[in-house]
């Protein structure tokens, strides 16, 4: 990944200079088992245990990554609620939000109920999980630092910005549902289903901008299964149609 950081020259001008992701050399997220719980009946309970397990798997994926490739590691804080509070990391709970990540906190917040996870038989609450874990990563390699620094720069790409930064989450999520694939006990039927609930959760009916049309989303988890790889999910050289 590159994300242009600007030097100044004795003459006062300026040269735009590569910031490196620490993770784009790093290689493949390794295979792992991560079988699933079912969820698709018991309530509370059960969507606790299935994310409390996927949890599990997240952190013993990316803390091997990180200690392969000689970065830090540090876990997320999990919080789990039975349904959406009216406050949650000091503020408010976000409008529409299912999951999310508290960035200032390292804190993934996932509601026990609703409509992303109850009763369900596809992916998509894993996904959702590796999505807001990916977020994670971002804080902890500094990418989430260089994005803040560019939308505070730039008020008119702010959106921009944001989009290659959910995008890449996307991506990332991507990355460990194809590492872990092997023990999910899902076949080509699940990948699909779990492509189409990716596209119907984009911006398309033009209320939002700010993770990008369904189909660059898909595009992006899809790459990041595909690859495997971490350093495949540069987002932020990606041609704006990519990122829309």
């Amino acid at each position: 990944m590159r994300l242009l950081l600007t030097l100044p020259l004795l003459a006062g001008l300026a040269v735009p200079a590569p910031y490196e992701d620490p993770l784009a050399a790093t290689g493949k997220l390794a295979t792992a088992a991560c079988p699933e719980p079912a969820i698709v009946q018991g309530g509370i309970p059960r969507t606790r245990e299935y994310l409390t397990a996927m949890m599990k798997c997240l952190d013993r994926s990316w803390s091997r990554h990180f200690a392969g490739a000689g970065l830090t590691f540090r876990k997320p804080v999990v919080r789990y609620y039975d349904e959406p509070a009216t406050r949650v990391c000091g503020g408010d709970w976000p409008d529409g939000a299912a999951a999310f990540y508290c960035t200032e906190r390292a804190t993934l917040v996932f509601p026990l109920t609703g409509r992303w996870i109850e009763d369900r038989t596809d992916l998509y609450p894993l996904k959702v999980a590796a999505h807001e874990y990916g977020h994670h990563v971002q804080s902890l390699t500094g990418i989430r630092k260089h994005y803040e620094s560019g939308a505070r720069a730039s008020r008119a790409r702010q959106a921009e910005l944001g989009r290659r930064y959910e995008l890449q989450a996307d991506c990332l999520s991507g990355v460990f549902l194809g590492s872990v694939w092997g023990s999910l006990a899902r076949g080509r039927g699940d990948w699909e289903a779990v492509l189409d609930a990716t596209r119907a959760s984009g911006d398309d009916d033009g209320e939002r901008r700010s993770h990008g049309k369904g189909a660059n989303r898909a595009y992006w988890l899809k790459r990041g299964f595909t690859a495997q790889r971490p350093g495949a999910c540069d987002t932020w050289s990606a041609p704006a149609a990519r990122v829309a």
